[in-house]
């Protein structure tokens, strides 16, 4: 008999204190109760806690208020839906307040450019690392294991990855998440949004991650794909890819600091475990602009491709860092003399060295990019006006 598991989820009316003294734990059922205040005009939102694991779907009503204080864990087979304009506040106590939609499960948050869904700190003062983030995992391929197997995630020790390239586990459009990133420990760390063996059968498109503590969004292997992308003052790598990742990312806008790290770091695999199917990362980038503080500044290196990653970038943008690509080791190297490491269309702004070869291959620039000074990139005072931050 199945059980729904919601612990910490409380309601509050907003003639009460909102102080962990008050709260109990409940089953919610139906969520379109109201308190009644002066016995006339409009009544209060109520507040929900959310924590817990989930075995049944969980909607969201635009009428309520919702707070993480916990881990929320969609378990496989559910959905949880979001509506549009909805903000949703977790309680700034570090790694442990994320969301996970497990493998199997779905998340559907479709927002709007006009109404957004943003998960955000509820601190006075929000700051990167104030919460975890949202997690994302599916059953499509990833390079650490074969066949139906499955790895475990850094955050949450939950399955990822398996055989299903097309495996849907919901949509996100017009997704925002702010001040992400709590560590749990020196190695395991939250990002704003990680998809970890997600298929193509999800749907992505419109999405930021803000003022993260680590990286903006990273992709763990996986088909997904995802367009119109924003990652903006991540302290560590905004966009992240390892264990065989062969998406598609187009319309990618990158925003760092003199005191973030890279905009995009590349892993053709996962070097703390092993490449068992032999197969690198291997995505596509379309239409990609990265913006660092600029060399006078001492801004280092916008990309470092690594650990043998292949992709195809067409139509890059750098701007204002001493190195523009860093490519390193022999496996690395390989990918661009076998063609599978590739840039088209690129132009560097205010970029010492275009591209730095500390592989153990010979190749010229040329053989890595062409069409210099043809880069446009994305339009993103255009595709993020209004939406993102």
């Amino acid at each position: 008999m199945k059980k729904q598991i919601i612990l910490g989820l409380v309601l509050v009316s907003m003639l009460f204190s909102c102080s962990t003294d008050d709260t109990a734990d409940i089953v919610i059922n139906d969520n379109s109760v109201v308190n009644n205040t002066t016995g006339g005009g409009d009544t209060d939102p109520e507040t929900i806690f959310l924590s817990g694991t989930f075995t049944e779907d969980l909607t969201l009503d635009a009428n309520n208020t919702y707070k993480l204080n916990g881990s929320l864990i969609m378990a496989s087979g559910t959905t949880l839906t979001i509506p549009a304009c909805m903000t949703i506040e977790a309680l700034a106590a570090g790694s442990d307040v994320y969301v996970a939609i497990s493998q199997g499960a779905k998340i559907v948050a479709n927002g709007t450019a006009d109404c957004p869904i943003v998960f955000t700190s509820d601190a006075s003062s929000p700051a990167a690392g104030d919460w975890g983030g949202l997690i994302i995992l599916g059953s499509a391929p990833i390079n650490s294991v074969t066949g139906t197997a499955t790895a475990t995630s850094e955050i949450a020790s939950l399955p990822y990855g398996g055989n299903v390239a097309d495996d849907n586990s919901g949509s996100l459009n017009y997704v925002r998440v702010e001040y992400s990133g709590g560590a749990a420990d020196g190695q395991s760390e939250n990002n704003g949004i990680t998809f970890y063996g997600v298929g193509n059968g999800t749907v992505v498109n419109y999405i930021q991650a803000y003022a993260g503590k680590d990286d903006g969004i990273e992709f763990f292997g996986g088909t997904v794909n995802a367009s119109f992308v924003s990652v903006v003052n991540a302290e560590d790598d905004s966009v992240d890819w390892t264990e065989g990742y062969s998406g598609t990312l187009t319309n990618v806008y990158i925003s760092n600091r003199i005191t973030d790290d890279k905009a995009i770091e590349a892993d053709g695999f996962n070097t703390d475990f092993s490449n068992a199917t032999g197969i690198f990362s291997k995505p596509t980038v379309n239409n990609l602009t990265i913006v660092g503080e600029g060399t006078a500044a001492g801004h280092s290196e916008a990309v470092r491709l690594r650990a043998g990653t292949q992709g195809i970038f067409n139509n890059v943008h750098i701007t204002g860092y001493i190195e523009g690509f860093d490519l390193d080791d022999e496996d690395t190297g390989n990918g661009v003399v076998s063609d599978d490491l590739q840039v088209t269309d690129v132009t560097f702004v205010d970029v010492t060295t275009n591209m730095k070869n500390d592989t153990t291959v010979t190749f010229t620039d040329a053989d890595f990019y062409t069409g210099e000074g043809n880069g446009t990139a994305t339009d993103y005072a255009t595709w993020g006006a209004g939406w993102t931050k």
